[in-house]
């Protein structure tokens, strides 16, 4: 099976060309994808033109690569639990816009659908599309606005992250179920070239959504995730968003709420979502009853991380060290590994890759798609050769082979999974 290129006429419409197959990028080259690697386009995925670049397909008749001069290129959004294996392949034009921060994985058209390039990689349906009523999401938030009228944290969830950027996470806690969001800094100790909550003014893309702009305190998280976990079914607290800043710098605040929440109940799973640069910190935070942590992540390679993070204070071990911090603790430790194909799968990123699970005994590795222009991060860290690439699917293979211990997924997992069949689909709130 081999799917047509698509292009757009830069009116809102896209077409296929069936004179070209479609094909995929990894780092810098374009090269055509295995047909085991292609999969119909996901409920909830979406298309994107992407203005000033122009689409590199497989001539069906000579095998050759070639533009496509039809129109622009398009590139596929694809939904969470799902991680991509290509990026589309496109040839960009020099006065071509920055493309703003997204993920465009390798898309084409065969059989009356799209087709992208990617794998399901979490059986949890937390947030599929299917599964959220818009009529039971408002009606949850009114409840909840009504409920805590004067909790600044339920406002920002509720009128930012749930109706004005339709947070999964958000539209969840509205929900009343699995994984409640808490932000919890407004500042941060890194300078992420993809931040998609700041931007500086000179650059040339913004943030997908505003920061949270005050600092919560401990009696704001307790008032609503104690009924969270009492209540909501499979529960986690994650303090840390990426609405935010970084919450290790609010460790005492999250401290403190954490000791108050364990007085009320032992239930659910309570999370950090970090960049893992304060190890100190995480070790109070274990101490009082954190039980997870999940560090973000673009590489297991100390330069390319620091190159992507740029960070205040802080370095790549420290980020190491929060995890084995967890680890002492019997906690589970996951990463957020942003994949970029051609990056995440090079031989060098491999062997760091091994070497960081093997450091840390890590838990489980969330695949999670990288939202940023390609050309745009590539040239922001100084990637022009990528040396030897393994393929991202081929590398999974590789790590499931050597630590099977090591769980794949997208999503922090509630207590009740990691203690039991962590396989199990989550489905209508069972496992």
């Amino acid at each position: 099976m081999r799917p047509y290129l698509l292009y757009s006429d830069g009116k809102g419409q896209i077409f296929e060309d069936q004179t070209l197959y479609a094909i995929g990028r990894a780092g810098w080259d374009a090269l055509p994808v295995p047909a085991t690697e292609w999969i119909p386009l996901p409920e909830g995925g979406n298309l994107y033109e992407l203005p000033g670049r122009r689409a590199i397909g497989e001539d069906v008749q000579t095998g050759a690569l070639r533009l496509c001069d039809k129109g622009w290129a398009v590139a596929a959004f694809i939904p969470p639990a799902h991680t991509g294996l290509f990026l589309a392949a496109y040839e960009t034009e020099a006065d071509a816009p920055t493309l703003p921060l997204f993920c465009y994985t390798a898309v084409g058209w065969k059989a009356d659908q799209y087709w992208v390039t990617a794998v399901r990689i979490e059986k949890d349906i937390r947030q599929e599309a299917a599964g959220y009523d818009e009529e039971k999401i408002e009606a949850g938030t009114a409840s909840l606005l009504r409920h805590y009228p004067d909790n600044r944290l339920v406002k920002h969830l509720m009128e930012n992250c749930c109706m004005t950027y339709h947070c999964p996470a958000a539209r969840n806690f509205a929900l009343g179920r699995w994984e409640c969001p808490v932000p919890s800094s407004p500042a941060c100790n890194a300078n992420c070239i993809g931040c998609i909550s700041f931007q500086p003014a000179e650059e040339s893309i913004v943030s997908t959504q505003d920061r949270l702009t005050f600092k919560p305190t401990a009696a704001e998280i307790v008032e609503f995730t104690v009924p969270h976990l009492v209540q909501a079914p499979f529960p986690i607290v994650s303090f840390g968003q990426g609405c935010e800043g970084e919450p290790l710098l609010m460790w005492e605040t999250i401290r403190e709420a954490i000791v108050e929440i364990r007085k009320h109940t032992p239930r659910g799973s309570l999370n950090i979502n970090t960049n893992g640069s304060k190890p100190d910190a995480v070790k109070a935070l274990c101490e009082a009853g954190l039980n997870s942590i999940r560090v973000s992540t673009n590489s297991a390679q100390k330069g390319l991380y620091e190159a992507y993070y740029r960070p205040n204070n802080y370095q790549f071990e420290d980020i190491v060290e929060s995890l084995k911090v967890m680890r002492s603790f019997g906690g589970w430790s996951s990463i957020n590994y942003f994949v970029f194909p051609g990056v995440t799968d090079s031989e060098a990123e491999y062997e760091a890759l091994r070497k960081l699970i093997q450091d840390t005994e890590l838990n489980m590795i969330q695949w999670r798609n990288f939202n940023i222009d390609p050309d745009w991060y590539m040239g922001k860290v100084g990637l022009q050769d990528t040396g030897d690439m393994l393929g991202v699917g081929q590398l999974m293979e590789l790590i499931r082979e050597e630590f099977p211990q090591v769980k794949f997924g997208y999503f922090n997992p509630p207590m009740e999974r990691i203690k039991g069949d962590f396989s199990a689909a989550f489905a209508g709130g069972q496992y």
